[in-house]
C-alpha cells in the first residue's frame, strides 16, 4: 500500500531539498508552503505521513498538530525545527508526533522516521477497515440475534440463553444458525471476537 507524504514548511529551499532527497529513495512528497494551504486541501487528501516545520508564520507546526487533533486526524507526524527546544519537543510528542528532528535534518533519520510513520498508518488503516467490516456484518443482525450473540460471547449455553430471553432452546439454536450464516462463522471464539470488536462502538 502506497502511503503519501505531506511536507508543510514555509521555506521553499527546504521543501525542494527534502522533496528531491526523498524522491531518490522512492518517496514522493507533496509540499505546502504554509499550514493554511495544507488545511484547505485536507478534505481532498488521502491519509498520509506528515512532516511539519515547527516555526511558521500565522500557524506553527505545533498549532497545526493541535488543529488536526481537534478534527480527529491522527496521521503519523514528524516535526522538524531549526530552533528546537525541550518544551517544543514535549508539546510535539504530546500532540502525537512520532519523531522530532533538528535542522539540518539527518537524511537517514528522516527516511527512517517516514518509513516508521508509513508502517504505522498502514496498520491503522487495516484495523479501521477490519472494524468497518465487522460493524457491517453486525448491522445485518436483527435485534433478537444481537441479544443472542451477546450472550454467546458471554459464554452462556443455549439453555441459559433460552431461559434468559424466555425462548425455547430450539428457537435459540435457530437464531444461532442465522447468526452463523450472516457472520460467516459458527465458532464460539470467532463470534466472540466479532461481538467484542463491535461492542466498543456507540
Amino acid at each position: 500500500m502506497s502511503v503519501p507524504v505531506y511536507l508543510v514548511d514555509d521555506d521553499d529551499a527546504v521543501r525542494r531539498a527534502l522533496s528531491l532527497l526523498l524522491s531518490t529513495v522512492g518517496i514522493k512528497v507533496t509540499g505546502f508552503g504554509d499550514p493554511q494551504a495544507f488545511l484547505a486541501q485536507l478534505p481532498r487528501l488521502d491519509p498520509g505521513c506528515l512532516i511539519l516545520d515547527i516555526r511558521m508564520p500565522a500557524i506553527s507546526g505545533l498549532k497545526l498538530q493541535e488543529k488536526l487533533t481537534e478534527r480527529s486526524i491522527d496521521w503519523p507526524t514528524i516535526v522538524i525545527s531549526g530552533h528546537g527546544d525541550i518544551e517544543a519537543c514535549r508539546r510535539a510528542f504530546r500532540n502525537g508526533a512520532i519523531d522530532f528532528l533538528s535542522k539540518p535534518v539527518d537524511e537517514q533519520d528522516l527516511i527512517d522516521a517516514i518509513h516508521k510513520g508509513q508502517d504505522m498508518l498502514v496498520r491503522a488503516l487495516q484495523r479501521h477497515a477490519e472494524k468497518a467490516e465487522t460493524l457491517a456484518l453486525l448491522s445485518t443482525l436483527t435485534q433478537r440475534e444481537r441479544e443472542v450473540l451477546g450472550r454467546i460471547a458471554a459464554g452462556f449455553t443455549t439453555r441459559q440463553i433460552a431461559e434468559g430471553l424466555g425462548l425455547s432452546p430450539r428457537t435459540v439454536e435457530s437464531h444461532r444458525a442465522a447468526i452463523g450464516a450472516k457472520l460467516g462463522s459458527t465458532s464460539q471464539a470467532e463470534l466472540t471476537r466479532i461481538w467484542l470488536e463491535g461492542a466498543d462502538t456507540p
